[in-house]
């Protein structure tokens, strides 16, 4: 059986860890543009304003925006069928709350997808991927405020309206799921929330010394539900065929143990962490067991509406994306061994080997959610939107770069993909994280790289951008001609 005959291969970027640009065309400052770089042992700092020889990832990255060219034909070479990419906001709207859109920013993208189309690869396309506006952040909170709603509607508007003939999918908001942790990293990214203390600091900070308001959290969070409904609402109404999906971040949590009270931790960990924003916006509706955590962690949930109500059942999702790299365990033993992760980390799993960066490898995890994800949702068309290994990269004295490990991580998961379509799994398509190597979010490194396509760029800001194809390159295009018969 395998993958069905249309299936989506392709690859997955972020504006912001891909573009650079940061200020090119009139496009305003966006969260990441003063977020700077950092690596394995020194944590990741903001600024409210940029800093004088300073070194700020996203504000060059890989620079794709003036190489796209190049680097679609590149996927082109590979047989991409698709191409997942963000729409910076900024770009846009450079303070989110302009009146009128930027025309600049707005040409750049209809350049981008025309040479997409151009190669027949189809656009898949994450209209908010932690790129808010900092004006956003400073003036309103982010989404803690309700003005923010009708300001991102008017941005995806804008670019529904723009792009409605070159575009078919859209993804609402990257990783969303995000706003359920107490991370501020991840609060800030994925809901451009800082509390009025934080954003009244003069100096630079780590992420640690943030504040969390877990009730501002989720207040904050619900508006990004229903700005995602208002959305999908219309987008609808600009395109009946437009294929409107959310964007979690799944991660497989098994329980450490067999002791009862790791089960009920684990339970907790993934019907909140994984189950509850993707419940809101399939279902259309606040699941039961996610009121009773807030009544239990006393947080008051009156934000919830019943005009609110009406819109998230009319805005409910086409399809269920998500982003898939790792799988860790849950203890109720404070003294467990603890391994990291993608947004969140846990308890080390003992049977399973990890990344330098301590990402757990757990193909089985990712066939375990997808027919998870099938029963959940029956019917519902499921994609795989991230999936991909961060490493360290040779590059040998003829050029070469070997990276038999990345191909190793990509085909355990791809099997694992395809033995869940025998099992019935509405699967419709898979892109890779970082076909090309980009600024990693959690880090800020380029030392820590993902792509099949190598770029001289490097965490000293040294580099001339050049690309070349590393062995993974050839492997991935193999895998897409045999349509994920041959890995």
């Amino acid at each position: 059986m395998g993958f069905p005959k249309n299936f989506l291969w392709g690859g997955a970027l972020a504006s912001n860890q891909c573009e650079g640009a940061y200020d090119e065309d009139g496009k305003g400052l966006s969260v990441p543009d003063l977020v700077l770089g950092g690596d394995v042992n020194t944590p990741r700092t903001i600024c409210s304003y940029i800093l004088e020889d300073r070194f700020y990832p996203s504000h060059q990255a890989v620079d794709f925006y003036h190489r796209y060219k190049e680097d679609i034909q590149l996927f082109a070479q590979m047989g991409f069928k698709a191409l997942r990419l963000s729409i910076n906001w900024g770009r846009i709207f450079p303070k989110g709350d302009d009146d009128k859109p930027n025309e600049k920013g707005l040409a750049f993208y209809d350049k981008v997808f025309d040479e997409c189309l151009k190669y027949n690869i189809e656009p898949i396309v994450t209209l908010c991927h932690y790129e808010m506006p900092w004006n956003l952040v400073k003036k309103y909170q982010g989404f803690y405020s309700r003005q923010t709603i009708d300001f991102y509607v008017k941005y995806v508007t804008t670019c529904f309206e723009r792009y409605k003939d070159k575009v078919k999918y859209w993804l609402t908001f990257n990783e969303i799921n995000a706003g359920t942790m107490g991370e501020p990293l991840a609060s800030l990214y994925g809901l451009g929330y800082m509390s009025q203390e934080d954003l009244q600091r003069t100096k630079p900070c780590t992420f640690d010394e943030l504040k969390d308001n877990p009730e501002h959290r989720y207040i904050a969070l619900h508006n990004e539900f229903v700005a995602s409904a208002l959305a999908v609402i219309k987008g609808h109404e600009i395109n009946l065929n437009f294929m409107i999906g959310n964007m979690s971040s799944h991660l497989t949590w098994y329980p450490h143990t067999c002791n009862p009270k790791d089960i009920l931790a684990c339970q907790e960990k993934d019907t909140m962490f994984n189950d509850f924003c993707a419940d809101v916006q399939v279902r259309g509706e606040y699941p039961e067991y996610a009121l009773a955590y807030f009544r239990k962690n006393n947080i008051d949930y009156s934000f919830i509406t019943e005009e609110d109500k009406k819109i998230l059942k009319e805005g409910i999702i086409d399809m269920y994306t998500f982003s898939y790299y790792i799988s860790n365990c849950v203890s109720v033993d404070p003294k467990v061994e603890k391994i990291g992760g993608n947004l969140v980390g846990g308890a080390k799993n003992p049977y399973l080997k990890a990344s330098e960066w301590g990402w757990q490898i757990d193909p089985d995890g990712l066939g375990f959610t997808l027919n998870k994800l099938s029963s959940r949702y029956p019917n519902l068309p499921l994609m795989v939107v991230e999936n991909g290994f961060g490493a360290v990269d040779k590059v040998e004295e003829d050029g070469s770069i070997h990276d038999d490990y990345r191909i190793d991580y990509f085909r355990s998961h791809i099997q694992a993909m395809k033995e869940a379509c025998d099992d019935g799994v509405n699967l419709i398509g898979y892109t890779s994280w970082g076909p090309i190597d980009i600024v990693s979010a959690g880090t800020g490194q380029l030392y820590k790289r993902y792509g099949f396509i190598y770029v001289d760029r490097h965490d000293d800001g040294t580099g001339d951008f050049s690309r070349s194809k590393k062995d993974s390159f050839y492997w991935y295009k193999k895998c897409i001609e045999s349509n994920g018969e041959i890995i």
